[in-house]
């Protein structure tokens, strides 16, 4: 770590605490050789792998992009989409791999999408698990159904 101050190449932890959200590690570091004191953010890089094999950052703003579209005429609150967004990050670290294939994003936005808003939960379902027919909905419905002990919602 390069001082920002003199260039050098060498810096000391002062002090590491982990931010708020658990995502990332603060670190504040002091300069052998000027004195001077910075804090760096570190944290984990988390490379998803799309469908044609091209490998990005995760996002939470493409995930919450990609559930805005379902849900949108929902009433869902943009704080909502964030915070959908981050239980999926979460649930996807949880898992403690750095690479993750873009199927597995899309599995872990489903459950608490359907807890969000089930009409926005068929939407991004229908698209994701690629419905072909009106059996497919059929079928999705059925099981939400089954899920709050038959009764239509």
């Amino acid at each position: 770590m390069f001082c920002p101050f003199c260039r050098h190449p060498d810096s000391r932890v002062i002090d590491s605490r982990t931010s708020d959200d658990g995502l990332s590690i603060r670190r504040r570091r002091q300069c052998p050789e000027c004195g001077g004191r910075f804090t760096t953010t570190e944290t984990a890089t988390l490379m998803v792998i799309k469908r044609n094999g091209v490998v990005e950052s995760f996002s939470r703003d493409k995930v919450a992009a990609g559930v805005r579209k379902a849900a949108q005429g929902r009433p869902v609150e943009e704080s909502q989409l964030a915070e959908l967004a981050q239980r999926v990050e979460e649930t996807i670290r949880a898992t403690g791999a750095s690479q993750i294939e873009a199927n597995e994003i899309g599995l872990a936005i489903l459950g608490p999408l359907k807890e969000l808003d089930e009409v926005a939960y068929m939407r991004f379902a229908s698209v994701y698990q690629a419905f072909e027919s009106l059996d497919d909905f059929e079928q999705a419905i059925a099981r939400l159904r089954d899920e709050h002990g038959g009764a239509a919602s």
